[in-house]
C-alpha cells in the first residue's frame, strides 16, 4: 500500500526543470531523474540517470522525445544505485530503447536478482513516509542480460566530460556524478535536499539539507565519509534526488554544516542540528 501511495504523490506531481542547457530534472515529487544531453548540439546523443518509479516510464519518454525527437533512444542508462525509486522504470525503458544499463559493480548483485537489500527502517523520525517504508520494495530486479559495472578508472560511457565518485553509504555501490569543468555534481541518495522522512516536506519540497534518505541508508560511517568526498570536490551546483537543486554560496554553507555535523543532522536518535 505504501508503494502506491508514493506512486500516486508522483503521478499527480510531476514536472521537468532545465537547469543547464544539456541537463533536464525530472521531478516525480518523492525523486528526481535526469537527462543529459543537449538538443542543440551536433551529436544529439543523450545519457538518462535513474529511472524514477514504476509510472515514471512515460514521462520519461516525453520528456525525450520533446528534446530529442521520436526514435532517438539513449545511449545508455546510468543508475545512482539500485533502490526501488531509481530502478523502477529501468526494466521497461531498457528493453524499449534497447540499451545497456551501467552501474557500480557493489550494485550489480541487487539488479540482476542475487541479492535483497535490507528491509527499510519503518521506526526513523516517526514520519509517514518512513513508516510507508516497510512496504518499499527491497527484493532486487533482474537486469542480468543489460546491466554493466561502470568502468573501474572513473569514466562514463558517452559522457565524455563527467566522471563517477564512489559514494558509499546509503547503499554499498552508491555514485554521484561529477563534471569537473563546470563543477556540477548528479548526488543521488548521497545527501537530500528535502527532509525524504517527512510526508509534508516531500510534498511541499521544503527545503530541508539532511543526509541520505535515513530509512534506507545502512551504513552510517562510511554515509558520513561520502559527504565530505563531495564536500572537497568544491562543486558549485548539486542536483540531489530528493529535492531542488541547490548552488552558490547556500550549497557552499549547507555542505560545510552538513560535514561537521553530519551525526547530528543526519543519523537517526542522533538529535538534530538546528542550522
Amino acid at each position: 500500500m505504501g508503494n502506491k501511495i508514493v506512486e500516486g504523490l508522483s503521478a499527480m506531481t510531476s514536472s521537468t526543470q532545465q537547469v543547464m542547457d544539456d541537463i533536464l530534472v525530472m521531478e516525480f515529487t518523492v525523486v528526481n531523474a535526469f537527462i543529459i544531453g543537449d538538443p542543440k548540439a551536433k551529436d544529439t546523443g543523450w545519457i538518462l540517470v535513474d529511472t524514477g518509479l514504476e509510472n515514471s516510464a512515460d514521462l520519461i519518454i516525453e520528456s525525450a522525445e520533446k528534446r530529442f525527437g521520436k526514435n532517438n533512444p539513449p545511449k545508455v542508462i546510468i543508475l545512482t544505485h539500485g533502490h526501488f525509486d531509481h530502478v523502477g522504470s529501468v526494466i521497461k525503458l531498457s528493453n524499449l530503447w534497447d540499451v545497456p544499463v551501467y552501474i557500480h559493480e557493489l550494485e550489480i548483485p541487487y539488479i540482476t536478482g542475487q541479492k535483497d537489500y535490507p528491509l527499510a527502517d519503518p521506526s526513523v523520525d516517526g514520519g509517514m513516509i518512513a513508516q510507508m517504508s516497510t512496504t518499499f520494495p527491497h527484493t532486487s530486479i533482474d537486469l542480468e542480460h543489460r546491466a554493466v559495472s561502470l568502468p573501474s578508472d572513473g569514466s562514463i560511457p558517452f559522457m565524455q566530460d563527467w566522471k563517477w565518485i564512489h559514494t558509499p553509504g546509503h547503499s554499498p555501490g552508491h555514485i554521484c556524478l561529477f563534471r569537473e569543468k563546470d563543477g556540477v555534481i548528479i548526488a543521488g541518495d548521497a545527501f537530500t535536499t528535502v527532509k525524504q522522512e517527512s510526508l509534508f516536506s516531500v510534498m511541499t519540497q521544503s527545503k530541508h539539507i539532511s543526509g541520505p534518505p535515513a530509512y534506507l541508508t545502512t551504513d552510517w560511517q562510511s554515509a558520513e565519509k561520502s559527504i565530505n568526498r563531495i564536500k572537497n570536490l568544491n562543486p558549485s551546483i548539486v542536483l540531489p534526488s530528493h529535492g531542488k537543486p541547490i548552488e552558490g554560496k547556500d550549497l557552499d554553507h549547507h555542505l560545510e554544516v552538513l560535514a561537521n555535523h553530519f551525526k547530528e543532522i543526519a543519523v537517526p536518535n542522533q538529535g538534530r542540528f538546528v542550522e
